[in-house]
C-alpha cells in the first residue's frame, strides 16, 4: 500500500472507530473490528464460539438458537474482550503504562467466574508461576520490574513494525498475567499500530501455528523475521477487509455532494 493510501486508510479508520464507538454503531468498521479481533484472539486461546455467535453477542448480547455446545467462560471472555477494546479506544490518547495494561486485563477478565473462583489476580500481575508449554516465564515477583524495563525500552524506540514485533514477543515471553496474556498483548499491538499511524495487525486464528512459531523463534533465538513477516501479512488481511467500509463511506460522501 502506498504512503498516501496508507494515510487515507488510517485517517478513515481512526475517525470511524471513534464516531461509531460513541454511537455504538453495529453496522460499520467499529463493529466489524470488534467482532474480528474478539473472535480471532479468543479462538487462538481455545474459545469454542463461532463467528456467528461472536457477532450475535456483540450485536444484541445473546447467542443464536443452536444445538452447538459452548462454554460459559467463552461467553464471559468474549464480552470482556468487547469491553477491553472499548477501553483501548477510550484511552488512545494516553501513554502506554503498566496501569493501563492492567486496566485492559481487568476489562477482559473481571466478569469471568472461573478465573475468580481459581483465585486468579484480575487487573493485576500473576501471583503464581505459569508456563508457555514447556517454557518457563518470568516469576511473579519479577514481573513488574521486567515490564518496567520493557516499557522503558519501547518508549525510546522509533515505533515501526520491527519494534512492535519485538515488544509483542518480549511481552508474551514475560507472560505478566495468570491468564489473558495473548489477548491483552494482541490488543496492545492493535492499539500501538493505530496510535502511531501504522496499519493495525489482527492475528487470524487461521495463522495460529505460524504465530506461535514466530513467538517461539524469538524466545529461543531472539529472531523476529517470522514475526514481522506474519504481521505484514495480517496488515494486508485487515486492510482488505476494511476496504468495503471505506468504499461505502466514499459513496455516501459522493451522494451528499
Amino acid at each position: 500500500m502506498s504512503n498516501d493510501r496508507n494515510k487515507e486508510f488510517l485517517n478513515f479508520l481512526m475517525e470511524r472507530l471513534k464516531i461509531e464507538r460513541e454511537k455504538f454503531d453495529r453496522t460499520g468498521v467499529y463493529a466489524y473490528t470488534q467482532r474480528l479481533l474478539a473472535y480471532n484472539s479468543n479462538k487462538i486461546e481455545g474459545s469454542t464460539l463461532t463467528e456467528e455467535q461472536t457477532a450475535s453477542l456483540f450485536d444484541n448480547g445473546t447467542l443464536p438458537k443452536s444445538d452447538d455446545y459452548y462454554r460459559a467462560k467463552d461467553v464471559e471472555e468474549m464480552n470482556g474482550h468487547f469491553l477491553m477494546f472499548n477501553k483501548m479506544l477510550d484511552t488512545l490518547d494516553e501513554p502506554l503504562t503498566q496501569e493501563l495494561i492492567k486496566q485492559f486485563h481487568y476489562e477482559l477478565k473481571s466478569g469471568v467466574f472461573e478465573d475468580r473462583a481459581n483465585g486468579y489476580a484480575i487487573g493485576d500481575y500473576k501471583k503464581r508461576p505459569n508456563m508457555i508449554g514447556m517454557y518457563q516465564t518470568v516469576k511473579p515477583e519479577n514481573v513488574e520490574e521486567e515490564i518496567t524495563i520493557l516499557l522503558r525500552w519501547y518508549l525510546e524506540q522509533e515505533v515501526n513494525l520491527n519494534s512492535l514485533a519485538k515488544f509483542h514477543a518480549r511481552y508474551e515471553s514475560i507472560h505478566p498475567f495468570q491468564d489473558g496474556n495473548g489477548r491483552t498483548g494482541r490488543l496492545i499491538l492493535f492499539r500501538e499500530c493505530l496510535k502511531n499511524g501504522i496499519v493495525p495487525v489482527v492475528i487470524e486464528d487461521a495463522n495460529r501455528n505460524e504465530y506461535l512459531e514466530a513467538l517461539k523463534e524469538y524466545r529461543e533465538e531472539k529472531q523476529l523475521e517470522k514475526c514481522v513477516k506474519l504481521f505484514e501479512k495480517e496488515q494486508r488481511f485487515y486492510w482488505e477487509k476494511c476496504k468495503y467500509f471505506m468504499q461505502q463511506g466514499q459513496k455516501g460522501k459522493s451522494n451528499r455532494s
